[in-house]
């Protein structure tokens, strides 16, 4: 009977001593195998990064390994509201009448130019239904390029830390802001392995990814 996969953690997080990966999965297990190698007598410096955001992670590994598991589990909230319906779908709905604004709307001011507050006011649904719609168009629109964006902010925390000093490291910068897939590839070739897969990882994702971004 073959094996379940085991789920992807919520917070995945990985630990590298030196140029080598010492640890990855969550960061309660991550933190364990961190004070296991250094009771071990580990001389290679230890750094935790963030898979999501490649930001460092500071590790408290006081007490026993009971606690530091429950201090660096994730806690999620169970009453967490669920995401919003996006606009299209809500605002197509049934009619709701004036003065009864859907539950999780928040009231900001908006400054527009009067033509614009005549369009807008001429429009199905008054000017705040067109102004969500008109927002959630833009983040499907822009949702490639955002999350090119938060990969490439990823890698470059990653490697800020970790390559800093390794050859190619400002040439690779550059085509990784450029989105030069082949470029920053050869950049880093001469890196350690570890380091080098988990920078590539940060910047295009999965291999099918990065070929089709």
């Amino acid at each position: 009977m073959n094996n379940p996969i085991s789920p992807l953690p919520a917070d995945p997080h990985t630990a590298f001593a030196g140029h080598r990966i010492l640890a990855a999965g969550a960061l309660s297990d991550v933190a364990l195998a961190v004070r296991q190698a250094m009771d071990e007598g580990h001389d290679a410096t230890i750094l935790v990064f963030d898979d999501l955001s490649g930001k460092q992670v500071d590790l408290d590994l006081s007490g026993n390994h009971a606690a530091i598991a429950e201090r660096h589990r994730v806690r999620i909230d169970p009453a967490a509201p669920a995401p919003e319906a996006p606009a299209s779908l809500v605002d197509d709905a049934q009619p709701r009448g004036r003065g009864r604004p859907k539950l999780g709307v928040v009231a900001r001011e908006v400054t527009l130019l009067p033509r614009h507050w005549d369009w807008l006011g001429a429009q199905p649904g008054g000017a705040s239904v067109v102004l969500r719609k008109l927002v959630e168009q833009a983040r499907r629109d822009n949702e490639a390029q955002d999350r090119r964006r938060e990969r490439q902010e990823a890698a470059y925390r990653f490697m800020s830390s970790m390559a800093g000093n390794l050859p190619g490291f400002e040439e690779a910068t550059r085509a990784l802001y450029a989105n030069d897939h082949e470029r920053f590839t050869q950049q880093i070739a001469g890196w350690p392995e570890d380091v080098r897969g988990y920078a590539m990882g940060l910047a295009w994702g999965a291999p099918d990814e990065a070929a089709a971004g």
